[in-house]
C-alpha cells in the first residue's frame, strides 16, 4: 500500500531526478507517480529494470551530516 503525496513545491525523484509534485516516500526517498508506475509495470528482464535497481540502491545508502 502507497501513501501518495502532494505538494505544492515538489520534490526530486530519485529514479529521474525531476521535480514532482505527486508521489511516494521511500524512507527519507522521494519515487515520483510516474517512475512508481513504471517500476511495477517493468519485467524483470526488461534491461530498464536493471536502471531502477541501480536507482533505487540511494535509497539504502544512509546520508552522513557532519
Amino acid at each position: 500500500m502507497s501513501n501518495v503525496n502532494a505538494k505544492a513545491v515538489g520534490e526530486c525523484c530519485i529514479v529521474c531526478s525531476e521535480e514532482k509534485r505527486i508521489g511516494i516516500h521511500l524512507y527519507s526517498s522521494f519515487i515520483c507517480y510516474e517512475c512508481e508506475r513504471e517500476m511495477v509495470e517493468t519485467e524483470t528482464s526488461d534491461p530498464l529494470y536493471k536502471l531502477f535497481v541501480q536507482r533505487l540502491k540511494k535509497v539504502n545508502t544512509p546520508e552522513i551530516y557532519s
